[in-house]
């Protein structure tokens, strides 16, 4: 990888709406040569989609919850049913598998607490947990999902 498809993965990241055209002028390079690299950095799963970013606070989802997991059950079966129903529930938006004393870490968005308890309740209704705590989110203080591409 080298300054140019840094340069393009930069801009893709602010917008990816740009044409290639547009791209190509901002990063100096020809619309042809520019669209080949963006084909290669997505066939090596560099650039793995180009989404829309929406505002949660505009669709009325205000709320951001924090849920660290506890399970006693560490068997194939359990991760099974546990993955099935987070990756079903389409208010859950991220889950991470931890080292250390919590199990899981899990953020939601949720129009309020009532719809955060319902969330709670279905979770613990469909698959055995030892702990849950949640913690929610006051304000947003930083929230990106550029990567950091300097250390390439």
């Amino acid at each position: 990888m080298d300054r140019k498809d840094k340069l393009i993965l930069a801009a893709l990241q602010d917008d990816a709406t740009q044409t290639v055209s547009e791209l190509a002028d901002r990063v100096g390079l020809s619309k042809s040569a520019c669209w080949r690299r963006i084909q290669i950095l997505e066939e090596k799963g560099i650039i793995g989609a180009r989404v829309t970013l929406l505002q949660q606070e505009k669709l009325g989802l205000d709320l951001t919850v924090y849920s660290a997991i506890r399970t006693h059950e560490h068997t194939a079966d359990w991760f099974d049913g546990f993955y099935k129903m987070v990756s079903s529930m389409p208010n859950v938006m991220e889950v991470h598998r931890l080292s250390g004393d919590i199990d899981y870490l899990m953020r939601s968005v949720v129009p309020d607490m009532r719809s955060y308890d319902e969330m709670y309740k279905e979770m613990i209704s469909n698959i055995d947990l030892y702990d849950v705590s949640s913690s929610f989110s006051m304000e947003k203080i930083k929230y990106t999902t550029a990567l950091p591409l300097d250390h390439l």
